[in-house]
């Protein structure tokens, strides 16, 4: 088996590593890591989970002089919530070797960040609409930028963000070093890495589809009355390193945290009433150990990719089989075991049956100890289709990003009246929708914008907590 120090990584990055506590490389740092610390350009073709921040990240960090204050490395990065992800993962790279890693992303105060640029900032992880803004501005400089990586590549085609993308790239050196990765590798993305790519080494990951092979799966029949009870218990008897217990709605999220928190648990929720600041604190807290559990929505299920969550709790059965896959792919990651365990109400049977037919294999019950084989979960192949609300209005629109997609079971018709119902605006209003697999697109009038956003943002659709924002932000 290959180690870390194999690959050809210096010491204090390998300390790094032992910190945060992973032992063994996935099969994309195992492929991608040695070609780009030998200067390689390379295009990584990998699912989320699979590790690919460390991937690009650690190369990045032995790459890196700690005493040249100037911009050494990009990271552009299709919505907020990555770059977030991202930038923890790197200043935990980072640690031994003090390298400042700085975020910048729409939504957030552009003079703080531009005060960061100005204090330091060897790494820039950003969206990319704000690093276009900076760059603009004149706010930040990439003259020097030797490493560029692009995150996330089809989500910035989803998104419109192409253009953007290569105004950026125009202002680095074309001497950088550029990684690419990408879920998928549609014409537009294999045309902007021949564009800008030199004789890139290609590092393809297996299985175009999700699988999760490392996660042992269970059932647990329970009555209604009884389901909190039956929880304490059962992370009493898995006592579990990090575990995430999701729940249908926000309600619900807050009672089961205040019941846990009343049984002495350490424990946060994590649902969409709560504030970005707010959200963002339990985030971190849980990403950084200091809370062993997190009762959470789905809003959860996008974006967290914490190698340490050895649990997954269905306290409430997933309403699509596809929401159950991305529950369940919280735990397992990067090549560990993790174990997920779903309650079940007689009235849920049903959807359990669907979850057994989608993965093709039936769910073992659970009992303390009990045991499972690991089992693959696939997600089936979809047609990529864009389906659209039309409007007639000619005012002035605005573009808007709504966490959630086809893959949390979310249909146009749900996404438009939720909503309409919670900003009370006529249904043609709401134009231009284009359902992706994990968020969705949409147009509103340009005055109505903020509106929509603060009081849409947390509606329950489809059992998904939405979150919007404006796109290219």
């Amino acid at each position: 088996m290959t180690t870390f120090k194999e690959l050809g990584l210096s010491e204090p990055v390998l300390a790094a590593l032992r910190e945060v506590g992973y032992e063994t490389p996935s099969a994309i740092q195992e492929q991608a890591i040695p070609p780009l610390l030998g200067g390689r350009d390379v295009i990584g073709q990998a699912q989320t989970g699979t590790g690919k921040t460390a991937a690009f990240g650690l190369p990045m960090m032995q790459y890196i002089d700690p005493d040249t204050d100037v911009v050494q490395a990009l990271v552009l990065t299709p919505t907020r919530e990555l770059c977030i992800q991202v930038t923890q993962a790197l200043r935990a790279y980072g640690s031994t070797r003090a390298v400042d890693v700085v975020a910048v992303f729409g939504g957030a105060p552009i003079r703080n960040q531009e005060a960061q640029l100005r204090g330091g900032g060897h790494v820039v992880v950003g969206t990319v609409g704000r690093v276009l803004d900076l760059v603009t501005r004149g706010s930040l400089l990439l003259h020097d930028c030797r490493y560029v990586v692009l995150d996330e590549a089809d989500e910035m085609l989803d998104l419109g963000f192409l253009e953007d993308v290569e105004k950026i790239l125009s202002t680095t050196p074309s001497g950088r070093q550029t990684a690419l990765f990408s879920a998928t590798m549609p014409p537009p993305i294999r045309a902007l890495a021949d564009r800008y790519l030199y004789e890139p080494l290609i590092v393809e990951i297996a299985s175009a589809t999700k699988t999760i092979d490392t996660v042992e799966q269970f059932q647990l029949p329970v009555e209604t009355r009884e389901k909190a009870a039956k929880l304490v218990e059962v992370l009493r008897a898995e006592q579990p390193d990090q575990a995430i217990v999701f729940v249908r709605t926000k309600i619900r999220c807050d009672q089961l945290f205040r019941t846990l928190r009343d049984k002495g648990m350490n424990v946060r929720a994590l649902h969409g009433d709560l504030t970005q600041g707010q959200r963002d604190g339990v985030m971190l807290a849980f990403k950084a150990g200091r809370v062993p559990v997190l009762v959470a929505t789905d809003v959860a299920a996008r974006g967290l990719d914490i190698s340490t969550v050895t649990h997954v709790i269905n306290f409430d059965v997933p309403t699509s089989p596809d929401t159950y896959v991305h529950r369940v792919g919280r735990t397992g990651r990067v090549g560990r075991s993790g174990r997920a365990i779903t309650f079940v109400e007689d009235r849920q049977k049903r959807e359990l049956e669907a979850i057994e037919r989608h993965i093709g294999m039936p769910i073992a019950a659970w009992s303390a100890g009990a045991s499972a084989k690991p089992a693959p979960v696939t997600e089936r192949p979809r047609r990529h289709s864009k389906p659209h609300v039309r409007h007639a209005a000619d005012e002035p629109r605005a573009r808007l990003v709504a966490s959630g997609g086809r893959a949390a079971g979310i249909e146009v018709a749900d996404l438009v009246a939720a909503i309409t119902h919670a900003t009370s605006l006529d249904g043609e209003a709401v134009s231009d929708v284009t359902m992706l697999e994990r968020f969705a697109l949409l147009s509103v009038p340009a005055d109505e914008a903020d509106r929509v956003i603060e009081r849409a943002s947390g509606v329950e659709v489809a059992g998904h907590t939405l979150a919007l924002e404006r796109a290219g932000a």
